[in-house]
């Protein structure tokens, strides 16, 4: 079986932002990672896309055709949202008032759960907090 690893919207933004503080780490990582499967979820698409919402037209623009290629990627699964999901990232979200987890870390942590994904291509100490490996160092 293949290894499968879930990104999550820092190492999307390193891979494409100007002087990113974990762009050599988050590539790095991912030559670590080899030939795995990328997991990540449209909730982390749009948190990406929204990053650089004013970084001006040309960042902007390479935002959307870097989330573009992502979605036409076979080296890339992209786990669809719906009502449901945001209802289980919302439930999440609840259950854990005492941490500082956003909706989005939420509906990621319920993907890797569904998908068995024990390793995320983060900086996000949030992450760890739930008991997954952190990639990006």
């Amino acid at each position: 079986m293949m290894r499968k690893v879930f990104a999550d919207t820092l190492y999307w933004i390193a891979t494409i932002k100007p002087n990113d503080p974990y762009q050599a780490a988050a590539r790095e990582a991912r030559e670590g990672i080899g030939s795995s499967l990328i997991v990540t979820t449209d909730e982390v698409l749009a948190e990406f896309v929204t990053a650089f919402s004013k970084s001006g037209n040309d960042m902007r623009a390479r935002a959307v055709r870097t989330v573009r290629k992502i979605l036409d990627s076979t080296d890339v699964r992209v786990v669809a949202q719906s009502r449901d999901s945001f209802l289980r990232a919302l439930a999440r979200f609840a259950n854990r008032l005492d941490k500082e987890y956003s909706l989005t870390d939420c509906a990621s942590m319920n993907a890797m759960d569904a998908e068995e994904i024990k390793e995320a291509l983060t900086h996000d100490r949030h992450f760890e907090q739930e008991g997954y490996r952190i990639l990006i160092q």
